[in-house]
């Protein structure tokens, strides 16, 4: 599949193909995180940093530890040892909402959109600092009535650029997998975020949604933001990916453009530990 994105003759063209590499102009840095269940260590990370305005995957096999890496950077999870920062700040040990107020937010692979609600009011969930949502000024509607006019046109113009406006009365529990996946990507964005994690967002997806998220998803890099993003299917991230991650058993293994992490023998070996495997790799399968 031909190396055709943009960003990969730019910030990223000169840096190594090596675990732990310093990028030109990180908006994450994460230093020797470390988090154990029991005797299990399920994130070994050393040093990563992740390019700023470019899309980065995150690859390994089931148990490498992707997901309980985005809890920690997101803070639903609390590390053993470590820290992180985003646009130089510290993020260690700051709450969820915190976080996510700064500009950094994430999906699930399991979707959490709210079912009882309709679509229109899981978007307006989304926005932060309403002044409705003050106790104080909760019952004085002229304090917060335009601020809610605002937050529901920007909702508005969202779900109509991700296909979605018709659906806006709908209860989020009455979308289909691929629509929810959808929804949660533009509710992140109701926040105005920097970067955006997401989990395995093509998993489980219709494939007639999936070319549909993969636009959505590159869309996003296009607007500024930077995106990193956990994925099983080779194809996607040839496709989109500007940069990749390997972890296995928690450790930072690999790092580099789609291309050379299809042709690194240590990714292949750990990745998927066999002949067969290695074959299915090759292949994008």
């Amino acid at each position: 599949m031909p190396d055709t994105s943009p960003t990969r003759s730019g910030p990223l063209a000169d840096v190594p193909h090596e675990p732990n590499v310093a990028k030109p102009d990180p908006i994450l840095v994460a230093d020797e995180v470390r988090r154990s269940f029991g005797g299990l260590t399920a994130v070994d990370v050393d040093h990563l940093e992740v390019q700023r305005g470019v899309i980065t995957a995150v690859i390994g096999p089931n148990g490498a530890g992707k997901t309980t890496f985005f809890n920690l950077l997101t803070g639903f999870d609390s590390p053993d040892h470590g820290s992180w920062s985003f646009n130089g700040v510290e993020l260690t040990g700051q709450a969820s909402h915190q976080i996510a107020r700064k500009g950094l937010v994430r999906t699930f692979q399991l979707t959490k959109a709210l079912s009882r609600l309709t679509v229109m009011d899981n978007m307006k969930l989304g926005a932060v600092d309403q002044r409705g949502e003050r106790l104080l000024s909760a019952a004085f509607s002229a304090l917060w009535r335009e601020q809610e006019r605002e937050i529901e046109e920007r909702a508005t113009e969202i779900l109509e650029r991700f296909q979605l406006l018709d659906k806006k009365d709908d209860y989020a529990g009455e979308l289909s997998g691929g629509q929810r996946k959808l929804l949660e990507m533009a509710r992140a964005l109701m926040v105005g975020p920097e970067l955006i994690l997401l989990d395995e967002p093509m998993a489980g997806v219709n494939p007639a949604l999936v070319q549909s998220l993969l636009r959505h998803v590159t869309q996003l890099r296009d607007d500024g933001m930077s995106v990193i993003f956990v994925e099983h299917d080779m194809d996607v991230v040839m496709n989109i990916s500007d940069w990749v991650a390997v972890l296995a058993e928690g450790r930072v293994i690999a790092e580099g453009p789609p291309a050379s992490i299809l042709a690194n023998p240590d990714v292949i070996s750990a990745y998927l530990g066999s002949d067969e495997g290695a074959d299915a790799f090759l292949d994008g399968e």
